[in-house]
């Protein structure tokens, strides 16, 4: 029997979202109020705070660039790594929930 933790699987789940959204909106930045929307079209309840931890996770792990500006706002861009992860093309370490490869 396999124990699922709500928790993890949504933060797991979150990060992947941010990625994608930071992918598709490449070569440009994007900004957090951007992603808190599209993260927002599946978690209703997810708060900038949340947003801005798991951002931090990402930029911890070298998949995200983030420009904090002294206003407050936060923008990001993903790196190297970040891009091949969403393309598919390199590994992807547990804490991210990247669905498998199905083509």
């Amino acid at each position: 029997m396999v124990n699922l933790d709500p928790a993890r699987v949504r933060r797991e789940q979150l990060r992947w979202i941010l990625i994608l959204a930071m992918y598709n909106a490449q070569p440009q930045e994007l900004q957090e109020s951007v992603m808190l929307a599209t993260v927002r079209a599946i978690y209703p309840d997810a708060t900038p705070l949340e947003l801005r931890k798991n951002l931090d996770y990402l930029a911890d792990r070298d998949l995200v660039e983030l420009r904090k500006e002294p206003s407050g706002v936060w923008w990001g861009n993903l790196t190297r790594v970040g891009t091949d992860i969403a393309e598919y093309t390199c590994d992807c370490q547990p804490g991210i929930a990247r669905p498998p490869m199905y083509w």
